[in-house]
């Protein structure tokens, strides 16, 4: 597997190595042993699935410590342009943005340290996520930041007026009041 530095410290995209052939392809998506020799000593305890259709804003999303999450996303199925946003407030990268293309196709995973919130965009009609949790979900620790603040000028690739957002996700504050504590 190819290991890629982001320009965020701790958020790396991870590209696996992948076999294929006329019958298809074969690559291991996760294997503990290879993370952990290249330096990524997470244990993961919880897997989680969504479906969604093209349009769909998911996030921005975190737990607050002591139950933070760091997370392991990919495609299944589809397409997404997958987000992260530094909540480290000693980080050089405090409320900075990176954001990867994840398909079904470039089978690229995205490695999400705990401090970070998360989201997603659905680019294709539909789209299967998979994320990996190194902690379990944890409602009173739950929080979110508005995923159109203008102050994080996340460009989430869907025009607009044809993003489709949960009513949940419509009330979160904007990064600059949102609760942090990492």
């Amino acid at each position: 597997m190819e290991i890629i530095k982001t320009n965020i410290e701790g958020l790396l995209v991870i590209q696996p190595r992948v076999f294929a052939d006329a019958r298809g392809f074969f690559f291991e998506s996760y294997n503990e042993k290879l993370y952990r020799d290249a330096g990524i000593d997470i244990r993961f305890c919880q897997d989680n699935l969504s479906k969604s259709g093209y349009g769909v804003i998911r996030g921005l999303h975190y737990q607050l410590n002591p139950h933070s999450q760091s997370k392991l996303v990919s495609v299944i199925q589809g397409a997404v342009w997958d987000v992260a946003v530094d909540l480290r407030k000693n980080s050089p990268a405090f409320g900075q943005w990176y954001g990867v293309e994840l398909t079904e196709e470039n089978h690229t995973q995205f490695l999400i340290p705990q401090g970070f919130a998360h989201g997603f965009s659905v680019l294709s009609e539909t789209a299967v996520f998979s994320y990996k949790c190194d902690d379990f979900y944890n409602p009173a620790l739950e929080r979110g930041i508005m995923f159109n603040d203008p102050a994080l000028a996340i460009d989430w690739k869907i025009p607009a007026g044809k993003e489709i957002i949960s009513d949940k996700d419509m009330k979160h504050p904007l990064f600059a009041d949102a609760e942090k504590n990492f």
